[in-house]
C-alpha cells in the first residue's frame, strides 16, 4: 500500500475541512444558533477522524472526536456558547491544524495532545454538560435539572 498517496489525500481533504471549519466558526461567533453551521463543524470533525483514523494518526483521530462529541453537544442545545464555546471550538481548530501540519512536515503522526483533548470534551463544555443537555428528556418535568437538588 501506497502510504505517501494517502497522506497527500489526507493533507489535501484535512486542508479543505479545516478551511469550512473555520469559516462555520466565523459564522457561530457571530449566530450562535446557527444549526447548519453547528452541523458543518461536526461533519468536518467526523470526516477528519475518519480519515486520520485510518491512516493511524491516532492524536488526530482523538483530538478530533472530542470536537465531533463537543459538537454533538451543541447540537442537541441547539447553539454554541459565545464567550467560552467558541473560543474553545477555535483552540481545537488551531490545534487540529498544528497536527496537520506535523504531518505534512515529517509525513509522521503528531504527539497527542491529551490538554487539548481533554479540554474538548463534551464534559467540559460549560453550561453543555451532558447533565443539563441529556437529563430533560429523561427526567420527570417536575424535578430540578441541577445537580445539588439531585442530592449531589
Amino acid at each position: 500500500m501506497d502510504l505517501a498517496k494517502y497522506r497527500n489525500l489526507f493533507l489535501e481533504e484535512a486542508t479543505e475541512h479545516l478551511a469550512e471549519m473555520s469559516r462555520a466558526l466565523l459564522v457561530l461567533e457571530k449566530s450562535p444558533d446557527d444549526g447548519e453551521a453547528i452541523d458543518l463543524v461536526f461533519r468536518m470533525a467526523h470526516s477528519i477522524k475518519g480519515m486520520a483514523g485510518s491512516l493511524g494518526y491516532d492524536s488526530i483521530t482523538e483530538v478530533s472526536h472530542k470536537l465531533e462529541d463537543r459538537m454533538d453537544t451543541y447540537r442537541a442545545v441547539g447553539r454554541v456558547e459565545v464567550v467560552e464555546g467558541i473560543a474553545m471550538l477555535f483552540r481545537g481548530l488551531g490545534g487540529l491544524e498544528r497536527m496537520v501540519e506535523v504531518v505534512r512536515e515529517t509525513g509522521e503522526p503528531p504527539p497527542p495532545d491529551p490538554e487539548l483533548a481533554n479540554a474538548l470534551s463534551p464534559d467540559a463544555a460549560a453550561g453543555a454538560s451532558p447533565e443539563t443537555v441529556e437529563e430533560p428528556e429523561k427526567k420527570s418535568p417536575r424535578r430540578s435539572l441541577t445537580p445539588r437538588s439531585r442530592g449531589v
